[in-house]
């Protein structure tokens, strides 16, 4: 879960710019967020997109599963060192922090239900939130980059 979120008017610009960038291909999971596959090293993930506010502010709280080769993207509209922590979050789960240029700053685990906070190392654009253990079992590091953030997010850096 998010710490740090913009205003409304950037969260309603962030929507819009999404639903822009994702055009017709854009599915919607069960709690109306809406879904894409993402390549990350040689894997692909299908997350649900938080570009909101309220979806960033929720992020996967109250969950009991997220499936394997699933996660949740946070999208903010403007770099900032943001933090995370797992305050009603059941799931294990590991975030990888992204900047702009869509590298990897950083990577944290974090434990269920931990107010800790785990903060990018330097200001980011995105998180990317998957099972605890998901990024080491797949070689995914800290410094690799993500190029298909572009196409899920559009040229809007």
């Amino acid at each position: 879960m998010p710490l740090r979120s913009p205003g409304r008017a950037w969260a309603g610009l962030a929507w819009l710019i999404l639903f822009v960038g994702l055009g017709a291909g854009c599915a919607q999971a069960e709690n109306g967020l809406p879904t894409a596959d993402l390549d990350i090293g040689e894997q692909t993930l299908t997350i649900e997109i938080a570009a909101t506010d309220r979806a960033r502010r929720i992020g996967l709280m109250h969950r009991d599963h997220l499936p394997d080769d699933h996660g949740m993207l946070f999208i903010w509209p403007r770099p900032a060192q943001y933090g995370m922590w797992m305050q009603n979050t059941r799931i294990p789960l590991d975030v990888a922090f992204i900047d702009a240029d869509h590298t990897i700053t950083n990577i944290a685990s974090m434990t269920p239900h931990s107010t800790r906070i785990h903060e990018a190392k330097r200001p980011v654009r995105y998180a990317l939130e998957v099972n605890a253990g998901w990024f080491e079992r797949h070689g995914v590091a800290a410094g690799d980059r993500v190029p298909d953030l572009e196409r899920i997010v559009g040229g809007n850096d």
